[in-house]
């Protein structure tokens, strides 16, 4: 009898382990390390500027990931966001400044005391949905907003505080080239985290809380448990991002964390993609170039009737608010699934080329 070969006709998932792995492919695999390790070579051939962009999509990135967990992952919403970011910061600074913990350690203390934060918030907001519990996290944004300012023990009040530079065995981290390092090891590891953590039974537990709460309920999970503690770990991510965002720029002030702060991070993960680990770094990415985009288009159309008709020159600050705006619009219209769902469709069309339809 003539051997027979076996074709394999589809991508096929046998076990929960395969289904829910990091990597669905060898190559999706050695191309997260390929990127990683140009990453690590960017301070080498990038100028300060850049590799500034890159730190503010590292600690951004961060922040925008809890938020995910928060909005894309579990179904709550929370236009708050930023009021969390900048607890983070002004937590880190404080433990060090007030009670000389080293930067290495205030930095997940700071995103620790955060999530006690969240969790006071989270407590009566879990027994919320839409515009209540959206209500209710503007609430948790101004109580935030007007304690940076009322309570200088802890913030400076109007002043703000100093934040001192990342230092390990007298080595300071006080230059963009070193603290690039710092931002990209925590990125990684928070992204590994988070990724994990949709793995678990506790994150499936939050997506089955965001698809069906009542089907979620039946099944045993409890509702106030999980939108809590979905609450605590958005509170947790946005801490360490902040704590990294006031020893890069060491001075943290009251001015930085508004509500449009808040939108912004929404936009972050809602053009990246809800629901999506990748998608929020892609998200984050966007937001962060969208200004640069936006400057690099003044300049081409300068001196043209364009420039002329919309005073490019006086009103480019209004046109960059204007387009993240815009953008999150055109999203919401023609890309509802974000950056992520985008990326997936181009991989599925070039995994089928010629043969895709």
């Amino acid at each position: 009898m003539a051997n027979v070969s076996i074709i394999p006709s589809g991508d096929f998932k046998t076990s929960y382990g395969t289904d829910t792995t990091i990597f669905p492919t060898v190559t999706s695999r050695n191309f997260a390390i390929l990127g990683v390790v140009l990453l690590l070579a960017c301070p080498a051939f990038m100028d300060r500027y850049w590799l500034s962009l890159l730190i503010q999509i590292g600690y951004l990135g961060i922040a925008a990931l809890g938020l995910n967990i928060l909005v894309g992952f579990t179904g709550q919403i929370s236009i708050g966001h930023s009021a969390f970011f900048g607890f983070g910061a002004f937590a880190s600074a404080w433990l060090n400044n007030r009670w000389g913990v080293p930067v290495f350690l205030a930095i997940p203390l700071a995103g620790v005391v955060t999530t006690g934060v969240g969790l006071i918030f989270g407590m009566p907001a879990a027994r919320l949905k839409g515009l209540y519990l959206a209500i209710a996290t503007l609430a948790a944004q101004y109580i935030l907003q007007d304690f940076f300012a009322r309570a200088d023990w802890f913030t400076g009040g109007t002043n703000g505080t100093i934040a001192e530079p990342l230092t390990i065995f007298g080595f300071a981290f006080d230059t963009d080239e070193r603290y690039f390092y710092v931002v990209l090891v925590a990125m990684v590891v928070m992204y590994i985290l988070g990724t994990n953590l949709m793995r678990t039974r506790d994150g499936r537990a939050l997506v089955a809380v965001r698809d069906h709460y009542l089907s979620a309920e039946i099944m045993g999970i409890n509702l106030t448990k999980y939108r809590t503690m979905s609450f605590g770990i958005s509170a947790f991510y946005a801490g360490i991002g902040g704590a990294l965002y006031a020893h890069y720029l060491q001075f943290v002030s009251v001015e930085g964390f508004t509500i449009v702060f808040s939108i912004q991070f929404l936009g972050m993960i809602i053009i990246g993609g809800l629901g999506s680990i990748m998608g929020t770094l892609m998200g984050t990415a966007f937001m962060v170039l969208l200004p640069e985009l936006m400057q690099a288009t003044s300049k081409l159309v300068s001196g043209t009737a364009i420039d002329t008709a919309l005073n490019l020159k006086d009103n480019i600050a209004f046109l960059r608010e204007m387009s993240v705006g815009l953008v999150i619009i055109l999203f919401l219209v023609f890309e509802p699934d974000g950056l992520a769902h985008r990326w997936k469709q181009i991989k599925a069309y070039w995994k089928l080329y010629p043969f895709s339809h």
